[in-house]
């Protein structure tokens, strides 16, 4: 929970500080693509967790990773290695990430189904989804067959669970309680 609250508010301080300096799309793309490096490689977390490792050289795998870093992001790295939160720093490009969409007036909607949506329920999607919001609505689709069918519709804090296995649960749950249908 700790690292959690860490995370936001450092990605908050960052991205203020990038608001000041006009900085922030930069800084979204070096944010962006430290998501997409933590991503494709799990070692690089253990290695920013390990208080064997010494700073210096945590410092030089993020230097060579990210070698066209924006001044904002290499002083954030810097901050970051000198208060040797390093860990932390996968979750604060997350949360800057979703910090940056807001504040450009965008909201990520994630639709996890069993299938990959069509066109056509995507759109029944976005409209749909424009009640809860009056931002431009981003869909990202996440795929999970254990869902059996339907989908789990997110956005923001909000979630709505149509799927056949929450069905099947809440069917489930009810047949144990009372032993009729």
């Amino acid at each position: 929970m700790k690292g959690s609250r860490a995370s936001l508010r450092y990605a908050k301080a960052t991205l203020s500080y990038a608001e000041k300096n006009g900085s922030v799309k930069d800084v979204a793309k070096d944010m962006n693509n430290l998501v997409k490096i933590f991503t494709d490689n799990n070692m690089l977390n253990d290695v920013l967790k390990n208080p064997l490792s010494a700073v210096e050289k945590k410092q030089k795998i993020l230097n060579t990773l990210l070698p066209n870093a924006s001044k904002t992001s290499k002083k954030l790295l810097n901050l970051l290695s000198t208060n040797n939160r390093l860990q932390l720093l996968f979750e604060i490009a997350k949360n800057y990430l979703k910090l940056f969409a807001e504040s450009q007036g965008e909201v990520k909607v994630f639709v996890t189904s069993a299938v990959p949506l069509t066109s056509k329920i995507e759109n029944l999607i976005l409209e749909k989804s424009k009640k809860f919001s009056n931002k431009n609505i981003f869909i990202e689709n996440q795929i999970d067959p254990t869902i059996i069918g339907g989908f789990i519709l997110k956005i923001n804090d909000i979630q709505y669970d149509a799927s056949i296995l929450n069905k099947l649960r809440v069917l489930k749950t009810k047949l144990l309680k009372t032993n009729t249908v």
